[in-house]
Parts: C-alpha cells; sequence; structure tokens
C-alpha cells in the first residue's frame, strides 16, 4: 500500500511559476514510476508527466514540453513539478500518481493516486 500526498497548489499568474510535491510513503520509493495527471473541470484526466524508477529518464505531454520539469528525490520519497511559464490553460487539479511498472503514461497503468492539488492560474 502506498500513501501519496500532494501540496504545492494555489493561485498563480499567468507566465508565473508554482512547484508542486509529492510526498509518498508505505514502500520503497524507487521502485516505482511516478506520475502528474491533471483534470480540468468537464475534462478527462489527462497524462502530464512521469519520471522512471532509476531517475533519469523523463517524459512529458507535448503541452507542457520545455515548461514543466518533474524530479525525484528517493532519499526522501519526494516527487516534485515544477511548472514554469504558466498559462490559463494549465489551470486544473493535479494528481500524483504512482506505478509498479518502471515506465508508465496511462491513467490505468498507475496503482495509486493522490487526492490532488488545485492549481488556479489567472490571466
Amino acid at each position: 500500500q502506498v500513501q501519496l500526498v500532494e501540496s504545492g497548489g494555489g493561485l498563480v499568474q499567468a507566465g508565473g511559476s508554482l512547484r508542486l510535491s509529492c510526498a509518498a510513503s508505505g514502500h520503497p520509493f524507487s521502485v516505482y514510476a511516478m506520475g502528474w495527471f491533471r483534470q480540468a473541470p468537464g475534462k478527462e484526466r489527462e497524462f502530464v508527466a512521469v519520471i522512471t524508477w532509476n531517475v533519469g529518464v523523463t517524459y512529458y505531454e507535448a503541452s507542457v514540453k520545455g515548461r514543466f520539469t518533474i524530479s525525484r528525490d528517493n532519499a526522501k520519497n519526494m516527487v516534485y513539478l515544477q511548472m514554469n511559464s504558466l498559462k490559463p490553460e494549465d489551470a486544473a487539479l493535479y494528481y500524483c500518481a504512482a506505478a509498479r511498472l518502471r515506465l508508465a503514461r496511462r491513467v490505468d497503468e498507475f496503482d495509486y493516486w493522490g487526492q490532488g492539488t488545485q492549481v488556479t492560474v489567472s490571466s
């Protein structure tokens, strides 16, 4: 059983930056691929970014590539999402997720989910 808790959401101006954090507990952290997803009202949950268990490989949804950076600190059981150049369309409930696979990008490939943290971007 893995517990995930997100934090760092809030209100930010368009063009600004925000860093989301995800604290994991209950199982050795480095076993899992860790990802971030987001869901806006009326839309399906979508993939944002993932980092593999070996830390060095990351993948991003096309619209956030170059603006967002996912990272992890296995010693602290933490995953981060640094979001720069935020746009109003980035506003959503952001979820941290963990997969038993070394690499996963689909919702159904992830086994554990946090409760989400809200990101609001003002224009």
